[in-house]
């Protein structure tokens, strides 16, 4: 699918923002194309967001020149220590997020494993900047031995913008060991009433981006099929719990 064909079919889901989140082709698009994409957002009443990893200013500001094209406001980003020692993070982002708010873009880091929630908040607090926030994705710190819940009342003051999957633990065959995997939303052990109430979601009008960790079916039919439903099911829980 092009870009503009998801964001279509998003929008005849039923939903009604898109996060163009790790595309990396978004790079390659010129201003023309940039230009197609809003408009076809516009005329579906889908709004935009955008999404990519690392902090390093020049990666940033390019973001934020694609994101101004696309008319989008939010981009949503990661700490990675590998690219960006810790050290160094507070500097690098502060000088961004000055620009970005005098633009009018806001800036969220995504909670994950490469980085202890308590170091990005730590982070983003140190900055304390309104164009910096947090995006709260609790299923991804259990890599790192953080608890969902604890994750979700660490940040949640920060919190800016939610990534909401399930997700659930199953034993491997002859119990060796577990299978740590998405679940259809509603469905696993996130506590979604829990996490919405402590960032305050509805209060604060936070955008709240559906993802999967969907593992492949017998066949792409079959994993394309699933996707589908899975996608439908979550936004119509999202929908009968924010009403």
């Amino acid at each position: 699918m092009t870009l503009q064909e998801m964001i279509i079919d998003a929008a005849e889901l039923g939903a009604e923002v898109f996060q163009i989140c790790d595309y990396a082709p978004v790079e390659t698009l010129s201003s023309a194309e940039l230009k197609q994409v809003r408009s076809t957002a516009a005329s579906h009443d889908v709004i935009l967001e955008l999404g990519t990893r690392g902090i390093r200013s020049d990666h940033l500001q390019r973001y934020g020149h694609i994101a101004e094209a696309l008319g989008a406001t939010f981009i949503r980003s990661m700490v990675q220590p590998a690219d960006t020692p810790v050290h160094e993070a507070t500097d690098l982002l502060g000088g961004t997020v000055d620009d970005f708010s005098a633009r009018g873009l806001t800036l969220g880091l995504e909670t994950y494993e490469q980085l202890s929630s308590a170091e990005l908040v730590g982070l983003v607090e140190t900055v304390n900047s309104p164009a910096l926030g947090i995006v709260l994705d609790p299923g991804n710190c259990v890599a790192n031995l953080e608890l969902p819940h604890d994750v979700v009342e660490r940040t949640a003051a920060w919190v800016n913008n939610l990534h909401i999957k399930d997700f659930t633990f199953s034993r491997q065959p002859g119990w060796v060991g577990f299978y740590f995997s998405g679940a259809p939303l509603g469905e696993g052990l996130l506590d979604y009433s829990a996490m919405s109430q402590a960032a305050d979601a509805a209060g604060r009008g936070l955008h709240q981006i559906i993802e999967h960790w969907l593992p492949r079916r017998g066949s792409p039919e079959e994993t394309l099929r699933d996707e589908r439903m899975w996608t439908q099911q979550a936004i119509d829980y999202l929908r009968s719990k924010n009403q």
